[in-house]
């Protein structure tokens, strides 16, 4: 006998249903493990203190407690969401993440206005304050040393279209100019493809002292990994060797060269490992581009031991830099070494690691705010993030809600595996046969 087709009907809401008739699962256990991380290094209390001056004692209604911001902030890290829209989209539809807030069933969540307020009104220094707790954490707990780092950096593609820019002299739009230029070649109504084709040919390319974007003026128009042009910024990482911390992390123009940042960088890796050893960053590992004369000098000046590969210059002469020659040398040695080989290695792996679990899992590969300060205030919770799953890794086996979920999926595929073994035994046996039968 067959049977009929069912279909979907709306069913009329219910204006009224207890808490305990609502439909629940069992919640994850990786935000329950994170608050408990939290709660045993005194997070809500540290936080809290910080972000105490920018509220009145006693008038108003009270806001969103701290904790909060800084959780839905981590939640984005966690799962892999560079939008605060999305951020607090999910944290609504999650009996798990409301838990992790300390939101019940039927309260409230923050929206993403909430969260663009509270982010515009805490400084990136309070930002900053949060990371360096977490350093302190991790160093209290031995994961954490700062002698020995590598830096590097990565694009990210900003929250700004290309043909929005105009030119800093008269306010002309881009396509505007390409119109032009088009026209001045005989063609008096170009399509979009015109443009393009005409913009890639020419020889003299968009410059970043000519052009700015009115949207986002930290942006600068740079190259991304995947070699397109697009208005850009770049973040650098200083990544403890010995454990693949994060010890700092900075925003800095993408026209900046390597040898250029990476000051500002060291300098923050430098108060922040002192945090941890009282010696700070001793020995500095990179890549070529950050091989350069003066910053060898610099480095040197400030007892940090370098492992920079030098880039092929020909012969340099050295006529009046005696001391920037001796440096240049040193370091050549220190890379050619056995250890300076092996430091090497781990700058590339420990480095890529970071990237990938900042921008590429993390969502941040492309920034969804504009600014400086807003988007180095993400980045900087975001590595908070980044070392808190250093930190339940080392505890619980987990640094992520996915790596969960991965046990689970291994779990099962081993008891498959073994049901599947047991029943070629008992079909090799004959018991198989003999109970089917």
């Amino acid at each position: 006998m067959g049977m009929a087709m069912g279909r979907r009907k709306l069913k009329q809401q219910e204006f009224w249903v207890s808490v305990e008739d609502m439909p629940r699962t069992a919640a994850h256990p990786y935000y329950g493990k994170v608050n408990e991380v939290l709660k045993e290094a005194g997070f809500d209390r540290k936080v809290e203190h910080l972000c105490r001056r920018y509220y009145k004692p006693t008038m108003g209604r009270p806001s969103q407690a701290p904790g909060v911001y800084f959780r839905m902030l981590l939640v984005g890290y966690m799962e892999g969401m560079g939008s605060e829209r999305g951020i607090a989209w999910r944290v609504a539809d999650s009996f798990s993440l409301r838990e992790f807030l300390g939101f019940g069933m039927t309260e409230q969540t923050p929206d993403h206005s909430t969260v663009s307020r509270t982010r515009r009104l805490y400084s990136v220094e309070t930002h900053k304050a949060v990371f360096r707790w977490m350093m302190q954490v991790l160093g209290a707990k031995g994961l954490v040393d700062g002698q020995t780092v590598a830096i590097d950096g990565t694009t990210l593609e900003a929250n700004a279209a290309m043909r929005s820019i105009r030119r800093r002299d008269d306010g002309r739009k881009y396509e505007e100019y390409l119109k032009e230029l088009a026209q001045a070649e005989g063609i008096e109504n170009p399509t979009r493809e015109q443009l393009a084709r005409l913009d890639r040919k020419r020889k003299k390319k968009t410059s970043n002292k000519e052009w700015m974007s009115p949207s986002d003026p930290d942006a600068r128009i740079g190259k991304m990994k995947s070699g397109r042009t697009h208005l850009a910024h770049k973040a650098e990482h200083a990544v403890d060797l010995e454990s693949g911390a994060i010890v700092a992390v900075t925003l800095q123009a993408a026209d900046q060269g390597d040898t250029t940042t990476v000051q500002e960088t060291l300098k923050e890796a430098q108060g922040n490992a002192k945090l941890v050893n009282e010696r700070g960053v001793e020995e500095l590992v990179a890549d070529k581009g950050y091989h350069s004369g003066p910053a060898l000098m610099t480095m040197h000046g400030e007892s940090v031991r370098t492992y920079i590969p030098e880039p092929d210059r020909g012969r340099r002469k050295w006529q009046g830099r005696q001391t920037e020659q001796e440096r240049v040398y040193a370091n050549r040695r220190r890379v050619q070494g056995r250890r300076g080989k092996q430091l090497q290695k781990l700058r590339s792996e420990l480095t890529e690691r970071s990237f990938a679990h900042m921008y590429e899992t993390g969502g941040m590969r492309r920034t969804h705010l504009r600014g400086r300060d807003n988007i180095l205030k993400r980045l900087l919770i975001h590595a908070v993030g980044f070392n808190l799953a250093l930190l339940l890794r080392t505890q619980y086996g987990m640094g992520k809600p996915r790596s969960l979920r991965k046990g689970f999926d291994t779990l099962l595929a081993a008891q498959i595996a073994i049901v599947a073994l047991y029943m070629d035994w008992m079909e090799d046996s004959g018991e198989f046969e003999l109970r089917a039968a």
